[in-house]
């Protein structure tokens, strides 16, 4: 979570000031800048931020020095993570062209600012990110590609020491790693389907062979995530259908308690504590229509509040529904429905379906205004969540990569399918939104399913998987082979991809209206290649128009850019909210809908 706006100050409150005293306007780094992790040293005579502005992924690290003259002491670029081992001794890791392959020490305690190089990581399939663990003893360098990990630890209490490797990176493990009391607790993926365990073991001895099993969650669970505390471990998972907290000592795992969370949540965002002592796990729920909700619990008196006081049932009238779609191969694909009133006379609503299906990230289900908007106008949402995301575990992510990534377009089709069959909407009131790595689905989908749908709105898709996944020199191609795979190198790769790539499966046909948002800044998806597929689009349309005498398609084709701003979109929120109703305006044109 970060916050955006034109001006961001950090302020101070001393003994006996009346006013807070200005220590950084982030202006004066950056012109429209984001604040993204904040971090005090341990003795509090530091505070490092690093600052992202619109138009680039990279961020500044900046660095203050406090004290009665607070100023700062040093900027460094291109940071992405950062973490304090003590006093004037700061770790960091480096980022160039969307990769993070180096860690480096930076230290004041000559004076002046000096570097040095600690980690630097060989395999570009891997990325490198710092974290602390919560007792502030370790630093943990976490190197992660999409089907392995490795984690390095430093010492903060010596940290000119040389890293230690808990495990040697292994085919196919993931694991991340905390620490309490002289005690590793590990989250890997190694329980039944490679799904996530919470295990331990002694610093002493870190290796795979010394990890003890002291938690798993049951079939078809998502384990979330896990917050550690000094007596208590609060581990945070989902089903299909909602969120719970599984709670208990760390002094006797056996006796753990389950907190079922409000029903109606459908996205979560974990506030970690800081510092182990913290005897409270904070935490944000939402839908897409309903918005963030503060909530607090309590593993010592295992006890859930909201903010408010005790939680209480969201009064609402909207109809959240969760069903199934029998996907091509049988496999039950789950699915999240929200409308307005009775379950009566749905069919001449209009529909806005979501898909994503990539990366083993859930589909974005958090409060978005525009959604709220839509459903108190009698739009009825859907969202997919196919295999290729992670809404079912690590498992349901393998099951929609590679060469299993059609699977991912079955289940979207058989998706829209059953909407139709329950009563839900029809084709020609139906559009379909998706962002990123959601385009590969929604336009494979443009492709072979363009009577299904209406409209398209899509935001810096993924369209050309083929030639993306075929050039080295773009920044995300061999980190991203383990999701795509190696057309360049692979020939039964290359086929595959061929077989379903959106840009490369163009062909004369009706197509559905499509209007996609791309930023000029963009470094992972380049506007070049959208106005490639515009173009396209176009001929393809038009010659269908000419071979069937169909002059003036019925099809709007739209590309939409922004200058100055990179893949995530504006953080500006007037340009954020004139993004959305650009799209409203659009979708409310083409199903015909009066406002």
């Amino acid at each position: 979570m970060f916050w955006s706006f034109f001006f961001f100050f950090f302020f101070s409150y001393t003994q006996g000031h009346q006013q807070p005293e200005i220590l950084l306007s982030l202006s004066a780094v950056e012109s429209t800048a984001s604040l993204q992790r904040v971090r005090l040293s341990p003795g509090e005579k530091f505070l490092a931020a690093t600052v992202k502005s619109d138009h680039s992924e990279e961020a500044s690290c900046v660095i203050l020095k406090l004290g009665d003259n607070p100023a700062v002491t040093h900027i460094q670029r291109n940071v992405f993570s950062f973490e304090w081992a003590r006093d004037e001794v700061l770790f960091y890791t480096s980022q160039s062209n969307l990769r993070s392959l180096h860690v480096y020490c930076l230290t004041f305690d000559k004076g002046y600012p000096e570097t040095s190089l600690v980690y630097e990581e060989q395999d570009s399939r891997f990325f490198v990110e710092l974290w602390c663990s919560k007792d502030k003893k370790f630093i943990t360098i976490n190197c992660n590609s999409k089907r392995n990990s490795e984690v390095h630890l430093i010492n903060c209490f010596c940290p000119s020491r040389t890293p230690v490797l808990v495990q040697p990176r292994t085919a196919d493990l993931i694991y991340h790693v905390d620490h309490r009391n002289e005690e590793l607790y590990i989250l890997a993926n190694i329980g039944p389907n490679s799904e996530y365990q919470l295990l331990k073991t002694a610093v002493s001895s870190p290796s795979i062979e010394n990890w003890r099993l002291i938690y798993s969650p049951g079939q078809s669970v998502k384990l979330v995530d896990m917050e550690l505390f000094d007596q208590h471990c609060v581990i945070l998972a989902r089903t299909p259908q909602c969120f719970y907290l599984d709670c208990f000592p760390l002094g006797n795992v056996s006796h753990s308690s389950r907190i079922m969370l409000p029903p109606w949540a459908c996205a979560v965002e974990a506030a970690s504590e800081l510092h182990l002592k913290g005897d409270v796990f904070r935490f944000k729920l939402s839908s897409p229509v309903e918005p963030p909700k503060d909530f607090l619990y309590s593993p010592v008196k295992r006890q859930l509040f909201s903010e408010e006081g005790f939680t209480k049932k969201v009064q609402t009238n909207c109809t959240i529904m969760h069903t199934d779609a029998r996907s091509q191969d049988g496999t039950l694909v789950p699915m999240t429905v929200f409308h307005m009133g009775s379950d009566r006379q749905l069919t001449d609503r209009p529909l806005l379906v979501h898909v994503y299906g990539a990366y083993g990230m859930d589909l974005d289900m958090a409060f978005k205004p525009e959604s709220r908007l839509l459903l108190d106008s009698g739009w009825i949402l859907a969202y997919c969540h196919v295999r290729g995301g992670g809404e079912l575990g690590l498992a349901w992510h393998a099951a929609g990569c590679l060469t299993k990534k059609k699977n991912g377009l079955d289940d979207l089709k058989a998706c829209i399918v059953q909407l139709f069959k329950l009563g839900l909407s029809q084709p020609s009131l139906t559009a379909l939104t998706a962002s990123s790595a959601g385009g590969v689905l929604a336009g494979a989908f443009c492709n072979e399913n363009p009577e299904l749908i209406r409209a398209v709105v899509l935001r810096a898709p993924f369209l050309d998987v083929l030639h993306s996944m075929q050039d080295p020199s773009l920044a995300l191609t061999i980190e991203e082979q383990e999701e795509w795979g190696d057309p360049a190198m692979n020939s039964s790769h290359r086929d595959y991809i061929a077989s379903y790539c959106p840009f490369k499966n163009l062909r004369p046909q009706t197509y559905p209206s499509i209007f996609i948002t791309a930023y000029e800044e963009d470094q992972r998806v380049p506007l070049q290649s959208l106005w490639s597929y515009i173009n396209r689009l176009k001929d393809v349309v038009a010659t269908y128009e000419e071979v069937n005498g169909k002059a003036g398609s019925s099809s709007t084709i739209i590309l939409d850019s922004y200058p100055g701003i990179g893949h995530s979109g504006p953080t500006d929120l007037k340009k954020s909210i004139q993004e959305s109703a650009r799209h409203l305006a659009f979708l409310y044109r083409e199903l015909g809908i009066s406002t």
